[in-house]
């Protein structure tokens, strides 16, 4: 399609071509385990923002934004140091320019759940505690529109990784009451995915649980 769908011919096309290019090769890559295929959906992304500029399109020009910070932040869960999860996390903040609570709430949302997503990682891999005390307030934030009358699994799903978020911060901070908050949240998200039949997210938040648990035991000295 990229051989009619020029960018000198028809940019805007070009670069929507570029953007579904991008997902296509994303889809791919979070199937596969090496990173080829992510990388080029990064490319893909970036080619199509050279015409999807903010100016012209905002909130297609958002949309690539957010595609591009899951593209990242999936490559940067992959890859040694923190390069990639901090570009994660500024395509992320770029998205949520446009893509605003106002305006699109439930993309708001996603894009606050994934910016959290990125903020965890980061976080996994430094010694303090910011990045994780952010990724709790972008978790908190998405759970603004992301209700569980609304939207329940993603709402089991902002509402957990907050919840696995604190349960980092807690083990970093010695905070046994925190670690039994996010033991229960992230039992919450456990079963609802599971009533809500998304068996591969039951079955991350089941070993996440493992994982509260033992903390809490600790923390409380038993």
């Amino acid at each position: 399609m990229l051989k009619e769908q020029t960018r000198e011919r028809v940019p805007l096309e070009w670069a929507r071509t570029q953007n579904n290019l991008g997902n296509a090769l994303a889809t791919l890559g979070g199937r596969e385990s090496g990173t080829a295929k992510l990388e080029e959906a990064v490319a893909a992304y970036r080619e199509a923002l050279k015409e999807r500029a903010r100016e012209r399109v905002p909130l297609d020009w958002a949309m690539t934004q957010n595609n591009l910070g899951s593209a990242l932040s999936i490559l940067g869960g992959r890859e040694n140091g923190t390069a990639k999860l901090e570009e994660a996390i500024a395509a992320y903040r770029e998205a949520l320019k446009e893509w605003t609570r106002e305006r699109v709430p439930l993309q708001w949302a996603m894009t606050q759940n994934g910016l959290g997503n990125a903020l965890s990682d980061l976080g996994r891999r430094e010694s303090g505690t910011r990045q994780l005390e952010e990724a709790v307030a972008a978790y908190r934030e998405a759970l603004k529109e992301q209700t569980r009358e609304r939207v329940p699994l993603q709402w089991a799903r902002s509402f957990g990784n907050e919840g696995i978020a604190l349960m980092l911060l807690a083990e970093r901070r010695g905070d046994a009451g925190m670690a039994e908050t996010a033991l229960s949240q992230i039992n919450v998200a456990l079963e609802t995915m599971r009533d809500g039949g998304d068996a591969p997210s039951a079955a991350y938040y089941e070993r996440q649980l493992s994982r509260a648990r033992a903390l809490v035991a600790r923390l409380r000295g038993q």
